[in-house]
């Protein structure tokens, strides 16, 4: 029986002593140099994505996960797509593939000519220049600084990869006149004089196009009340049409005011504080199974003195549970900057900011009921810890836009 328990005792020690030399064998396998020697070489670019997907590209666009392949590619220091810095981590990387994140913004006007269409790789031990074309996306539109602007009124087009403009549509009309800002995020240009009707947005580039879902200078399409050709206002605040106390307006306008009001006050339906509408459909019935997060609702909105506390909530007829909060002071993170605007500018806000204990409705009719149809009140309240002095905003063109 020792001599047994012997043996087994022999074979365990045996094996111990196996694992423990394929385990060493192993770590010394794995244990690498953190930096290649030589120069880096690059041979070619691919996608970061899944097989099929991870194929050898001819040409790439920015905001991309790409892989380069090549040698002596460890200890990178930067890594420069015509002339400005991807983002990588070199742990990640071995001698043979890098993997690298390409800037989401290269303002291609102002790169220079020698840098066009390369890679540059920066190595602790030497550096390397690859020809590669790296093209700008097609353009997206995100907004329309004011989309209710009169001809000749300053506006922006608001978004991405505005490079190489080919053409630009407002409402129909061919707009040749305009300035795109070097990083490609916006366009300046003067609404043009010969707009009558309403229409969409179109910017084509080098690269392709993007057209706006919805029209601008619609005073018509989901509109709930812009106190002129559809005046559906009832009580609360103001209402002027004076384009000297706020130029560029279109008629009529509603003006909230509030001044001195304490800390915590809640009480919006004194002192004009508040919009308050009658009944309008808000989604057609035929529409209320179409996402909520497709439409949104916009209006236009100048303000000239600083606004720094209180809100405007916004609800649907008396429908207190799902509310959105409108404070364009406050920024992401619970800082303030005052608020001004330069002139007259569409504010969005989605259906699906219209929250009830933090969550948006699931469904257009959960939000709206069975009819699609309430009325609309804006309410400023000091939802604040600091007394509001003088606070006045002119509100316009109340409206719910399907965005997408």
């Amino acid at each position: 029986m020792k001599k047994l328990l012997n043996k087994a005792n022999s074979h365990l020690l045996l094996v111990l002593l196996a694992t423990l030399f394929f385990i060493q064998q192993g770590c010394k396998k794995e244990q690498s140099p953190s930096t290649s020697k030589g120069l880096p070489v690059i041979n070619s670019i691919r996608n970061y994505v899944a097989s099929p997907g991870d194929s050898v590209l001819t040409s790439v666009g920015t905001g991309k996960w790409i892989v380069i392949s090549g040698s002596n590619l460890r200890g990178a220091l930067q890594i420069y797509f015509n002339g400005v810095k991807g983002s990588f981590n070199d742990a990640w990387f071995s001698d043979t593939s890098a993997i690298v994140l390409i800037p989401e913004v290269i303002a291609f006007p102002l790169v220079e000519e020698s840098q066009l269409n390369t890679i540059r790789y920066v190595t602790n031990h030497g550096e390397t220049t690859f020809s590669f074309p790296i093209v700008a996306p097609a353009p997206t539109i995100s907004g329309i600084s004011n989309e209710s602007a009169n001809p000749g009124d300053s506006v922006k087009i608001n978004g991405f990869n505005f490079f190489f403009i080919e053409r630009i549509s407002y409402a129909g009309v061919e707009v040749t006149d305009f300035k795109a800002s070097s990083d490609g995020t916006s366009i300046s240009m003067a609404v043009p004089a010969t707009v009558s009707t309403s229409g969409p947005v179109l910017v084509r580039t080098k690269s392709g196009a993007d057209t706006t879902f919805y029209h601008v200078h619609d005073y018509v399409t989901g509109v709930l009340n812009n106190y002129d050709a559809v005046n559906n206002f009832s009580w609360g605040s103001d209402v002027s049409n004076s384009s000297v106390d706020f130029p560029g307006n279109n008629g009529n306008y509603g003006i909230m005011k509030a001044s001195n009001v304490p800390a915590g006050n809640g009480e919006w339906w004194g002192g004009g504080r508040s919009i308050n509408t009658n009944d309008a459909q808000w989604v057609a019935v035929s529409h209320l199974q179409d996402t909520l997060s497709t439409y949104a609702l916009k209006f236009e909105v100048a303000v000239k003195k600083p606004w720094l506390n209180g809100t405007i909530q916004i609800v649907r007829d008396q429908n207190w549970d799902y509310m959105a909060l409108y404070r364009p002071w406050r920024n992401a993170n619970g800082s303030a900057t005052a608020f001004k605007t330069d002139g007259w500018q569409t504010v969005t806000i989605p259906l699906t900011n219209f929250l009830k204990a933090s969550l948006p409705a699931s469904t257009l009719t959960e939000l709206l009921g069975q009819e699609g149809k309430g009325a609309i009140k804006f309410m400023f309240v000091n939802d604040g810890s600091d007394v509001v002095s003088n606070f006045e905003a002119a509100v316009d063109n109340i409206r719910i836009v399907k965005i997408r």
